[in-house]
């Protein structure tokens, strides 16, 4: 099973030097508002590739006061792995895999990494580039490899604008980019419609509780001759400074299934639900395609869920790998068995 059984921080966020060591089932931390909960989920979320479920700025992570570059370290059953930055270059991420360097996406290849925090309750109602970032971590959890084709087509995007803002550009030059955005973006594309297609069936299986059963699907994925239509769109690319069509701007849709309703017009209990069945069947299906569950982050997701929907969670959660959650109150735990249990307080952490 694949969990963190041990946890350091240098020089991460709110912490100037601080360790755990958590089983391998539920990790219940408490503790006041601002103590640093959330920068301990953070900081697991740092061992996937990507910037973590703040999605922020490498330099932002880095404790203020401290040495300018930070450190998250982990103990697996099967390696020990590490990220961070140094002062000297605050937004260069390096990562170690038993001592030795490697590469950020390989970190996918060790733990997979889920999470759930309240700024995503928006997520239904917020822009399609939130939700395309959404199913890309869903993805990735699915198939370490596209992050790879992600990264690829956005460099080779970002080269093409720069290159069509120019007065003159040089045309096989740009041809070249159009060919490279069409063979990552295609093989992105498809990685996100397996993963819908996937996710979309176990959802149609999901047991019925507490929680409303979604309905998925892609817009905007296009289909067709990628190459043709970035030519065809070069004028018009080169006037708004952007690409404007492309595997970038397909979107993920989401149906309230009992009410056919988008979720986007759903209640604010219900969107929560919604997206937290979501990310319970896509744990349920990591865990079945790579043989392990994920390491799930929730943060301070009890707290808005009423007693029913709270037990329902717990229930589904029990037995399911370990899973990292955050409460203001201890009491929030209540129903759930053995776990490692901590309390967090500013700065520090120290077992309950």
């Amino acid at each position: 099973m694949a969990a963190v059984s041990r946890l350091s921080l240098t020089d991460f966020r709110s912490y100037a030097s601080a360790s755990l060591e958590p089983d391998p089932g539920f990790v219940l931390l408490s503790g006041d508002n601002g103590a640093g909960k959330t920068n301990l989920l953070e900081a697991v979320s740092m061992l996937a590739p990507g910037r973590g479920l703040r999605g922020a700025a490498l330099s932002e992570m880095a404790r203020q006061g401290g040495s300018g570059g930070w450190a998250v370290a982990a103990r697996l059953d099967s390696a020990e792995i590490g990220t961070g930055t140094l002062a000297s270059a605050p937004e260069r991420r390096q990562v170690r895999i038993n001592g030795a360097p490697a590469s950020v996406n390989s970190l996918s290849e060790w733990l997979a990494v889920l999470w759930l925090t309240p700024a995503m309750d928006r997520l239904f109602t917020g822009s399609a580039g939130e939700r395309r970032r959404f199913l890309d971590r869903l993805v990735l959890a699915l198939e370490p490899g596209h992050a790879h084709h992600a990264s690829r087509y956005e460099a080779a995007m970002r080269a093409r604008n720069k290159l069509l803002a120019e007065e003159r550009f040089d045309d096989a030059w740009l041809t070249s980019l159009e060919l490279a955005m069409a063979e990552h973006g295609l093989a992105g594309a498809e990685a996100r419609s397996r993963t819908v297609a996937a996710l979309a069936e176990r959802l149609s299986a999901a047991c019925d509780d507490e929680f409303p059963r979604a309905e998925i699907g892609l817009e905007g994925a296009g289909s067709g001759d990628l190459v043709r239509l970035l030519k065809a769109n070069r004028a018009r690319d080169a006037a708004a400074g952007r690409t404007t069509e492309g595997p970038h701007r397909v979107d993920l849709t989401v149906i309230h299934s009992a009410k056919r309703m988008p979720a986007a017009s759903s209640s604010t209990g219900e969107q929560k639900a919604l997206l937290l069945g979501l990310v319970l069947a896509h744990a349920e299906l990591v865990a079945d395609r790579r043989g392990e569950p994920p390491v799930l982050l929730l943060d301070e997701v009890a707290a808005h869920l009423d007693p029913k929907r709270r037990a329902a969670l717990f229930s589904r959660l029990e037995g399911r790998g370990q899973v990292w959650m955050t409460a203001t109150e201890a009491a929030l735990f209540d129903g759930i068995g053995a776990a490692s249990r901590f309390h967090v307080t500013p700065g520090a952490v120290v077992s309950a």
